[in-house]
């Protein structure tokens, strides 16, 4: 293998094109576009600018020699099929997300990698590269904070107008796309939520379909999961707030961490176990408590953070890593393995929603959540039905 492992691009629309600017631009300097696919004939033109071969078929790029690993920027379902194909044949596979619309669907995936383990097999996750975020699991997993008691994502940040879902007819659809803000928008939020916090056993929630805007698939949804040892969590997004809000909380037994905008962070460090500090305070300074005559300040530290991002740098450290671990040089900081958990949440939820009962993710029940899916495919009456 030379110096730089050659990306095959599968889908040159937005995301595709994204990736093929910072490739050429040399932003990751150990990956090289290798080669382009995509459906549309007329997209060869752009993949000669480029410089590289173009294929309509997705196959034949991976079957031609001029690929050592591809980047699936298609169709969430298409995801899966791609993935085992390419490492079926040898290449490694970076995997947009989500890894799947349905767990049976990426747990294929998934386990067909197993099969395959001299090949990389990677899912998507920038926000995963994000200095904060790294920095938040760090800290969780030092365990400085204690245990998890609670923690909610508000974030409703990404306004869609009526136009961007009327662009084309897959969008926004049960058969097309398998879902909307929770499949589309917030699988990067899902993950993050889960690699920071840990993985929920069970959820119950109330999720709005067509709420504000002309379709059929999810435009809002409020969440509450349940973590061992009696944590909790909630969850709520949107696609129809103008105005918008990111707001991360995380509280411990000894400490808290609020991210605004995915930007600023405040850690709270307590001196003392919160227990210990409420069983200490008898109750005359309960009563300097309630008359403001005690500065919690005495108890805790306070740490304020900023950080700042340049536009792609998550995207190609990604693709760098990626790159990397192919070279045998590092570990994947997203193994594909980690995409079955936000897939599992975004279904549990809709599954929920749907029956309007509290449903286990540690023992999901992904035949009864594909019946109800495809029933809301035949309902919609454009596309096939999925196994």
């Amino acid at each position: 293998m030379s110096d730089k492992v050659r990306l095959g691009i599968i889908g040159l629309g937005a995301e595709g094109t994204m990736y093929a600017d910072f490739l050429k631009e040399e932003r990751v300097g150990n990956m090289e576009i290798g080669a382009i696919c995509d459906i549309l004939p007329e997209k060869k033109t752009a993949a000669e600018e480029y410089g590289v071969p173009f294929y309509e078929d997705y196959q034949e790029m991976i079957t031609s020699g001029d690929v050592d690993a591809i980047v699936t920027t298609v169709p969430h379902y298409l995801h899966p099929e791609m993935g085992i194909y390419a490492l079926d044949n040898g290449v490694h596979a970076l995997v947009e997300k989500p890894v799947g619309v349905y767990t049976k669907q990426a747990t294929e995936l998934i386990e067909f990698a197993k099969s395959t383990p001299e090949l990389k097999f990677g899912v998507f996750f920038n926000q995963r590269t994000n200095q904060l975020y790294k920095d938040i699991k760090a800290i969780m997993d030092s365990g400085e904070l204690g245990k998890l008691r609670h923690t909610s994502w508000l974030i409703t940040n990404w306004w869609r107008p009526q136009g961007y879902y009327n662009q084309s007819d897959w969008r926004a659809t049960w058969g097309g796309e398998g879902g909307g803000v929770l499949v589309n928008q917030a699988p990067h939020q899902l993950d993050l939520w889960q690699w920071i916090c840990g993985v929920p056993e069970s959820v119950f929630a109330k999720a709005q379909y067509g709420f504000r805007r002309d379709i059929v698939v999810e435009d809002e949804v409020n969440a509450l999961v349940s973590f061992a040892d009696g944590a909790t969590g909630t969850f709520i997004t949107a696609t129809h707030d103008m105005v918008g809000t990111d707001r991360l909380e995380i509280l411990c037994d000894k400490g808290k961490i609020v991210v605004e905008n995915s930007k600023d962070v405040t850690i709270w460090r307590l001196h003392e176990d919160e227990q210990v500090l409420s069983n200490d305070m008898d109750m005359d300074m309960v009563k300097k408590l309630f008359t403001g005559k005690v500065d919690l300040n005495d108890y805790m530290s306070t740490e304020t953070k900023s950080y700042e991002s340049v536009w792609g740098e998550q995207h190609c450290e990604v693709m760098r890593n990626f790159a990397a671990a192919v070279q045998g040089e590092e570990e994947l900081l997203a193994p594909g393995g980690d995409g079955i958990n936000g897939v599992r949440l975004a279904n549990g939820i809709h599954l929920s929603s749907w029956t309007g009962q509290e449903v286990s993710l540690s023992d999901f029940d992904e035949e009864t959540y594909l019946a109800e899916l495809n029933k809301r495919i035949r309902e919609e009456g454009k596309f096939e039905e999925r196994n």
